[in-house]
C-alpha cells in the first residue's frame, strides 16, 4: 500500500499524507467512473488501493452532506464538468498543482499497469472519457 504512496509522493514532490489523499481519490474515482469488470480486476490484483480508499473516506467533498455532494456532481455533469473535471477540483482543493495532478495520475496508472496489466488499464482508461490525456 505504501508503495504506490511513496512514489506519488517522490515524483510529484507531495508529502505522503497529501500523496495518500491524492492516491484515494484516484483510485476512488476509478472506481466511481470505470467498467465494473476493470475495476473488479484491478481491485482483485491491487487489494491496497481498496485500502487506501477506506483510508481516505473523508476525502471528497469534506464538509458537505452525501446530498449536497451529489447533487453537485449531478449539476457538474449537466454542465459538462463531473467525472475527470471534478476530480481536478479535488486534487487541486489538496494544494496539487497541474502538473502534480498529471503526475499523480501517470504514477497510478502505472502501478496499475505494473499489478493488473496493459488490458486492465486499457479497459479502464477505455471506459473513462478523456483520462487518455492524463495516463
Amino acid at each position: 500500500m505504501d508503495n504506490v504512496i511513496a512514489r506519488v509522493a517522490t515524483v510529484a514532490n507531495l508529502s505522503p499524507e497529501v500523496a495518500r489523499k491524492a492516491v484515494a481519490l484516484i483510485a476512488d474515482f476509478i472506481q466511481r467512473e470505470a467498467s465494473e469488470d476493470g475495476v473488479k480486476d484491478l481491485f482483485e490484483k491491487a487489494p491496497e488501493l481498496q485500502a487506501i480508499i477506506a483510508s481516505g473516506a473523508s476525502t471528497g467533498g469534506e464538509g458537505m452532506g452525501m446530498g449536497l455532494k451529489g447533487l453537485m456532481g449531478i449539476a457538474a455533469g449537466q454542465m459538462g464538468g463531473g467525472g475527470l473535471m471534478a476530480l481536478g477540483g479535488e486534487l487541486m482543493g489538496l494544494g496539487l498543482s497541474m502538473d502534480q495532478i498529471q503526475i499523480a495520475g501517470r504514477e497510478v496508472f502505472a502501478y496499475a499497469r505494473e499489478v493488473a496489466g496493459d488490458q486492465t488499464v486499457g479497459e479502464i482508461a477505455a471506459s473513462i472519457p478523456g483520462i487518455s490525456q492524463f495516463i
